[in-house]
């Protein structure tokens, strides 16, 4: 059989897929999906006032009564729209590289951390003290910019104006591209302008929150530390990056067709210089556990919780995010919780315990030591991230996953034999709904995550091919649980008990 002219992740292409339907130790495959809208509940205008300093965490001790849950628009990037003009193999390449891109950039910052701060609190300290403590940390991002595929509808500035940003809770820092622009990267609708927002604030150079950011490589002078402006540099690796001032702004909520409440003082990075594959994106979202990103700088307001839920890959229709409580899905019955890991190098990230990987419902033989976090210099390790498209594994634990599937399969669908970068792959032309053993993570805890096939094979209808939607990493590396797993799960980061949960619901309903 020849090759496809296929190479990469295979994500931008795909139709949607559909509701899981399990038998026995085998799940089922097929083709369908629903659609659904976003509402906005009230807001308390009293505490809407929300920072990173000392201000902020006194605030968030007295407070006693939170705010209703906030909830933000969120949609995926439209498959025709990022494709247009290109080649599918262009796309499935770009893919790929963004993806390699991002990790290789986390595992860089994690490598960085330990050997700045071998002796700072691990990640599983409690918010309040971890945010207090990592005031003085360098920010740097994990992801590789443009490989997060989910969008987050905000509104920005004085008077509020409409911006789509990239959700990442593998990094820190919420940014915009701003006039002047000096050499940016396309994308819908004009870029953000300070001039013409009376609530826009620079964040000067002697303020303890410039300490939290790069400067560039030829940092300018602080001569005035009450009226100079904070620069940053974020590099994210492949040439793409993001280089400004340091701000703060308002960012505005619709509740109503008629009624909006904002939220002042958050801490926005300006970016008049940017590079990278954003897509039509107008910034960046950060949603990791560092001071200055979005999730953070809302816990006075919100509480120590936030929750999203993401519809299909290839959907076209919304999704959201939920800052704060939702009532429903803690009512939720198949709610399940995992403790978060600590970690000593790295406190962007999101980290979870693996104890195991089970395909067909039974444990693979995958050495313990794979899943440890390194003291030495903090690799390793899993963490879950809403940027990374598929899920990746060490090479022990991907060889062991491969072969089960390989073994397990219905061998009426022959094997397709050096398919480029997934593997296995199967001829299922057809087929409409495929039979594939079952796919779960066993956490360290005793909590299982159990997945529906859609989320991790992949099926190319016009093509009748499907493939494993996971890939390896080196023996050293972390594993990474991506969004195409995450997808029709509603997931919550509860960072007052320090755990994840996760329930699954058909996104487009909830």
């Amino acid at each position: 059989m020849a090759k496809l002219p296929v190479y990469s992740v295979l994500l931008l292409f795909l139709l949607v897929l559909s509701p899981f339907l399990a038998s026995g130790k085998s799940a089922r495959l097929n083709s369908s999906g629903p659609l659904y809208g976003i509402e906005f509940p009230p807001f308390n205008t009293a505490v809407a006032d929300a920072g990173c300093d000392g201000k902020l965490l006194a605030e968030e001790e007295e407070q006693k009564d939170r705010s209703p849950s906030l909830k933000l628009h969120m949609s995926r990037r439209s498959p025709a729209e990022a494709t247009a003009g290109r080649t599918r193999k262009d796309s499935f390449l770009e893919s790929a590289q963004k993806d390699g891109v991002r990790i290789a950039t986390m595992h860089r910052r994690v490598a960085l951390q330990a050997q700045a701060q071998p002796g700072r609190r691990s990640a599983s300290s409690s918010p309040r003290r971890a945010l207090s403590e990592r005031l003085v940390a360098t920010v740097e991002s994990g992801v590789a910019v443009g490989s997060g595929e989910y969008l987050v509808e905000v509104y920005v500035g004085t008077p509020p104006r409409r911006f789509q940003m990239i959700m990442d809770t593998g990094s820190d820092l919420n940014w915009l591209q701003c006039a002047p622009c000096l050499d940016c990267f396309d994308q819908r609708g004009p870029v953000f302008d300070p001039m013409a927002s009376t609530s826009y604030r620079n964040v000067t150079c002697g303020d303890t929150r410039c300490g939290l950011v790069s400067p560039p490589a030829a940092p300018r002078t602080c001569r005035s530390s009450r009226s100079d402006p904070c620069p940053y540099y974020y590099w994210y690796g492949d040439q793409s990056n993001t280089t400004g001032d340091l701000a703060l702004e308002a960012f505005t909520v619709n509740l109503t067709a008629s009624s909006s409440r904002r939220v002042d003082g958050v801490v926005l990075g300006c970016g008049h210089r940017n590079r990278g594959l954003f897509h039509g994106a107008a910034g960046l979202l950060g949603l990791g556990r560092g001071p200055l990103s979005f999730a953070s700088q809302l816990r006075a307001v919100y509480g120590h919780a936030f929750s999203y839920c993401l519809v299909d890959h290839g959907s076209a229709v919304g999704s959201k995010i939920v800052f704060g409580d939702d009532n429903v899905l803690l009512s939720h019955p198949q709610l399940n919780y995992t403790a978060f890991a600590p970690s000593a190098a790295e406190n962007t990230f999101y980290y979870v315990q693996l104890k195991g990987i089970l395909v067909g419902g039974e444990m693979l033989d995958i050495p313990s030591n794979t899943w440890g976090v390194s003291k030495e210099d903090g690799s390793g390790g899993t963490i879950i991230d809403s940027g990374t498209t598929l899920s990746y594994f060490p090479e022990p634990a991907y060889k062991a996953i491969r072969q089960a599937f390989v073994d397990r399969m219905d061998k009426a669908y022959p094997l397709i034999a050096d398919f480029p970068v997934l593997s296995p792959c199967y001829n299922v032309s057809g087929v409409e709904r495929v039979e594939v053993p079952e796919f779960s993570l066993l956490f360290a805890d005793g909590a299982v995550w159990d997945f529906p096939a859609e989320n991790y094979f992949i099926r190319l209808d016009t093509e009748g091919i499907m493939c494993l939607a996971v890939l390896g990493t080196p023996r050293s590396a972390m594993s990474i649980i991506g969004n195409y797993q995450q997808q029709n799960f509603h997931v919550l980061y509860d960072l007052h008990h320090n755990r994840l949960g996760f329930a699954p619901r058909r996104c487009a309903e909830v």
